[in-house]
């Protein structure tokens, strides 16, 4: 590493090492705060912030007459549990390999659309609260206009002046208490009046109970195309509602009621509104129309549980759960580099003990937004924007997986549609493992449990899969899935459709978490079986290739196609190098596990012994890359492909790779 550089991650463990005072540097000068900073209100869903507390999310776009907090439930989805088999799939398997054997690749690409299942359903959203203030507002300076979200307190604030008057909200989401929080506060007393709502896109109804809360009870379709059917042709799907209540100052403000369904706040000097939801889900395998659960009494009992609790409380509960993960971890760089602000250069300091932090000289400008921090990058290398975008990524995942909620989805638990970019389903080619890679390495592994959680119920799923369309033994999942733990491939074009090593490639975050933890109890009672199930069936799926070697057929690297010998464009052919890293990496880690646990003399870890000589070595293709596929086929991207699965996440086919290159 150059002199001038250096990199500092450690794990704290006082948590009073993030008090303010002591994230001075040795001069006093204090850092830079990680804040997300925005110049104006949001214009696309992409620009609003996003706060959670893994389970409910909100997406906080931070207009200033009118304003819309978006909402999302993690169990939100189309369509009830699912029959994940294709009893014609065995013929079909046989007919694909048949044509894999002679050669015929664009013929088996279009033969393996056989082996296709059905979609997977869709993650939908639960609605949106809507703010209306006074005209007055649009009138507001917007020289005055703040939006930020604090990555330390897991606050998303909005300020802005009309007049003589500052406005401030407030937005968090309590994992402790189950809630999401708005604070709405002026600077001159009996300010506050707007008029607020629950709206959504699903179908609902909304209605005002009492004289302070909205309740808005809903369903999602029991068909992904329930839009497109009879109303008799779709079977019941989840039920939800969401309750906002509504607090005011008791020294003055008025509430009433408009049009049966908002409520209206006059002269008050502050105002909170507290956002529950439940819904009827009751787990992968249970019927919504089967479950027991009544979404509007569950919120109405999660709205009384913190009835006794003010705002004080709400947000100090708040910042002792976040806080004890988010303070785990610091992260320090530093570089000579202009300040953002164009002041005095920033340059290195010596290394501190940590206790004392360390920081840079130089004071960044407030009304610089992050947005020109990052245009700004190309020629000003700020090492506190790489701080802020490492501590960004962890919030995230602090904020949309936690014990108990459903694993993150492709979008994490936000959503504004309702047919979302790929449905905003779990990808298991990549997108559902890369968002845990940092739980282990951030120090988040509590936020990891929702992911175990899932690989359980996709090893049920896949049970019956391995068994109906391969006829093997143990469990497998292919490449999407979703709430109702979907294993079967999904359907369409084999290019993307047709990998079963999506669980596989999970059950390597479970050796993973062992490696950090050395948790034994964990390893025994949870990581274990599952390795288990899944090298069972990866046995299986392995046949001997035509150079006595165990390989794969079909196989084919996710979404990627090559050119056949015979000019044809094809995406199925046999081991693909992403096929054997994985199958590699699973099999050494249950024989690890084994060796562990003292089971080396399982009839299934022997048999693992014996497969890992004879899988397909990583090969090296002419130009020195690492070969995508078993063959070298010329890639239509115009430029060979290196397949890094290998090298990373995985090593346990990197020396092999080497020994390989060797005798090229």
């Amino acid at each position: 590493m150059d002199d001038e550089e250096w990199v500092l991650v450690q794990r704290s463990t006082e948590k009073d090492w993030w008090n303010s005072i002591l994230m001075e540097d040795i001069n006093g000068e204090s850092s830079k705060p990680l804040k997300v900073t925005f110049s104006g209100p949001a214009k696309h869903w992409t620009d609003a912030i996003p706060i959670g507390n893994g389970r409910l999310g909100a997406m906080i776009w931070g207009g200033v007459a009118l304003e819309t907090l978006q909402l999302n439930e993690d169990t939100l989805w189309t369509g009830i549990p699912g029959d994940y088999t294709n009893p014609n799939a065995p013929a079909a398997l046989s007919e694909v390999r048949k044509l894999v054997d002679n050669g015929q690749y664009a013929e088996a690409t279009t033969a393996a659309e056989k082996l296709s299942g059905n979609q997977s359903d869709v993650y939908r959203l639960l609605g949106d609260i809507k703010l209306e203030f006074d005209d007055s507002h649009l009138k507001y300076d917007e020289k005055t206009y703040k939006r930020e979200l604090d990555l330390d307190t897991a606050t998303a604030r909005v300020k802005y002046s009309v007049a003589d008057i500052e406005y401030t909200r407030e937005h968090f989401a309590s994992n402790r208490n189950q809630v999401i929080v708005t604070k709405i506060s002026a600077s001159k007393q009996g300010s506050v009046s707007f008029t607020v709502s629950l709206d959504s896109k699903m179908s609902h109804h909304s209605y005002v109970e009492g004289e302070n809360q909205i309740i808005m009870e809903a369903s999602c379709p029991g068909n992904r195309y329930a839009e497109k059917l009879n109303e008799n042709d779709s079977p019941q799907g989840i039920q939800f509602t969401a309750i906002l209540d509504l607090q005011v100052s008791e020294a003055r403000g008025v509430v009433r009621v408009l049009e049966d369904s908002k409520l209206r706040v006059e002269g008050s000097d502050w105002a909170v509104l507290l956002l529950v939801s439940s819904s009827s889900f009751d787990g992968p395998f249970t019927k919504p129309v089967d479950s027991k659960k009544n979404p509007t009494s569950a919120s109405l009992s999660a709205l009384k549980s913190i009835g006794s609790l003010s705002y004080i409380d709400l947000y100090a509960h708040h910042l002792d759960d976040y806080q004890s993960l988010f303070h785990r971890v610091s992260l320090q760089l530093s570089k000579s580099s202009k300040s953002v602000s164009g002041n005095a250069s920033l340059t290195r300091k010596e290394l501190v003990p940590f206790q004392s932090d360390i920081s840079f000289k130089g004071s960044e400008d407030d009304k610089v937004s992050t947005a020109e921090r990052v245009k700004a990058f190309q020629t000003d290398e700020d090492p506190s924007l790489v701080e802020l975008l490492f501590q960004y990524g962890r919030y995230l995942l602090i904020s949309c997986s936690r014990p108990g909620t459903q694993v993150a989805n492709l979008q994490g638990i936000w959503n504004k549609d309702l047919t979302p970019p790929w449905d905003g389903a779990q990808h298991l080619n990549i997108n559902l493992q890369m968002n845990y890679w940092p739980a282990l390495s951030c120090n988040l592994k509590e936020c990891q449990e929702p992911l175990f959680e899932y690989i359980s119920s996709l090893s049920i799923s896949g049970s019956m899969t391995a068994k109906v369309n391969y006829e093997a033994k143990g469990w497998v999942a292919h490449q999407v899935s979703d709430l109702w733990a979907k294993t079967s491939p999904d359907a369409g074009q084999a290019l993307w459709a047709l990998w079963p090593m999506g669980g596989a490639w999970l059950c390597t975050h479970l050796w993973e978490h062992y490696t950090y933890t050395t948790d034994r109890d964990f390893l025994r009672d949870k990581a274990y079986p599952l390795l288990e199930g899944c090298a069972s069936f990866l046995l299986d799926w392995l046949i001997e290739g035509p150079g006595g070697y165990l390989e794969t057929n079909p196989s084919t690297s996710p979404e990627h196609m090559f050119i056949a010998p015979d000019g044809k464009p094809a995406s199925v052919s046999y081991s693909s190098t992403m096929d054997m890293s994985i199958i590699k990496e699973v099999f050494s880690a249950i024989v690890s596990a084994a060796k562990i646990l003292g089971r080396n003399e399982d009839e299934l870890v022997q048999k693992v012994l014996e497969a890992l000589p004879r899988l397909l070595p990583t090969k090296i293709a002419r130009d020195g890359s690492v070969m995508e596929w078993a063959q070298d086929f010329q890639d239509p991207r115009g430029s060979p492909s290196t397949c890094i699965t290998p090298l990373w996440p995985f090593s346990r086919a990197y020396n092999n790779c080497r020994e390989n290159s060797k005798s090229m």
